[in-house]
């Protein structure tokens, strides 16, 4: 599955198939939300957040292509990250796109 963020792919005709996404929403753990409550005293990045915001695009990404290969596509084109908080403590990532079947 082709992804790519730009909005057509030169040099290929394609059919245009519909939107697709994939998201989930991520908790932190308590371990985390300790770590990350010392690391803000003394400033740098909170890795732990890090590794799981990383975690949960890959997911949000692999449900987006499930999609998109449910639906035939050969690509997902004007693919995009966002982000929101849902509640303290937890985040929504969503990975969307336009899924799109070359001819």
């Amino acid at each position: 599955m082709m992804l790519v963020t730009i909005d057509s792919i030169p040099g290929k005709e394609y059919e245009v198939l519909g939107i697709v996404k994939g998201t989930i929403v991520q908790s932190k753990n308590v371990g985390r939300d300790l770590m990350a409550s010392l690391k803000t005293l003394v400033g740098g990045e909170i890795a732990g957040y890090t590794e799981m915001l990383n975690e949960a695009r890959q997911i949000a990404t692999k449900r987006m292509v499930d999609e998109a290969t449910a639906l035939g596509a050969d690509a997902v084109v004007g693919m995009m990250y966002g982000s929101s908080a849902v509640m303290q403590g937890a985040a929504e990532i969503v990975a969307y796109g336009t899924a799109v079947k070359f001819k």
